[in-house]
């Protein structure tokens, strides 16, 4: 029996492990979820305050109305006095007496829709404060995790000499190297046609003086000997 009872004991808390794994392995989602609950509750309470604040609305109407009808009926009860109807104007003493408690009644109960009307506001903004610094932690959350993902993936790639990365550092080193490799047979073909093609024989000739005549020492040459020449006297 306490064999079974140890057996019991570890399979609870297994299922206690594993619950917890799938808690943190979730917990985003589960963080998410409840914000959107929480932001379905605030929501039912915005729609319940507009039932109170009609009832507010509905109870000031009705003062509004008594009141009106309280002064019709003093003055109606004034009224009977001057006529010397007392009978009269008590019966409608009684009737504006009845008015006044309906009042009083309806004045209570717009004030305790006002007070419930200002607690509710003051809690819907707490709540909304609330979800809105709660988002901002989920926001910032998920980017971490992003992070600590990007990391991670970053590592194992790093960590394995056959990676992604690796293999495509290895390529872009080899076309530097073939970059390279073109830029120096071009300079070695530049050094070769100057010391064998046939730049190299124009050079020759030129340091020889033989073949194209230096246009520019002929023009310099020929105004030189115009500024000497002397002008021509007249006849």
């Amino acid at each position: 029996m306490a064999v079974f009872s140890k057996i019991l004991t570890m399979l609870r808390g297994d299922v206690r492990s594993i619950g917890q794994s799938i808690v943190d392995n979730n917990a985003n989602n589960i963080y998410e979820q409840e914000i959107v609950e929480a932001k379905a509750h605030v929501a039912t309470a915005k729609h319940d305050l507009t039932g109170v604040m009609a009832k507010e609305m509905q109870a000031t109407r009705e003062i509004e109305r008594l009141g009106k009808e309280m002064h019709r009926y003093e003055d109606l009860a004034l009224e009977a006095l001057k006529k010397k109807q007392d009978a009269l104007a008590e019966e409608v003493a009684v009737k504006v007496a009845d008015i006044e408690l309906a009042l009083a009644e309806q004045t209570g109960a717009r004030d305790q829709f006002a007070g419930h009307i200002t607690h509710l506001k003051d809690l819907i903004r707490n709540a909304e404060a609330t979800l809105r610094e709660h988002e901002r932690e989920l926001a910032m959350a998920k980017t971490t995790e992003s992070v600590y993902r990007a990391t991670a993936t970053i590592s194992q790639s790093m960590g394995s000499s056959g990676s992604k990365l690796m293999s495509a550092k290895e390529s872009l080193e080899r076309i530097k190297q073939r970059h390279q490799d073109t830029a120096d047979r071009m300079q070695a073909a530049d050094v070769l046609e100057g010391e064998f093609g046939n730049k190299a024989l124009e050079r020759k000739l030129a340091a020889a003086g033989i073949g194209e005549p230096d246009r520019k020492a002929q023009v310099m040459a020929r105004l030189q000997q115009r500024l000497n020449a002397k002008p021509s006297e007249p006849s």
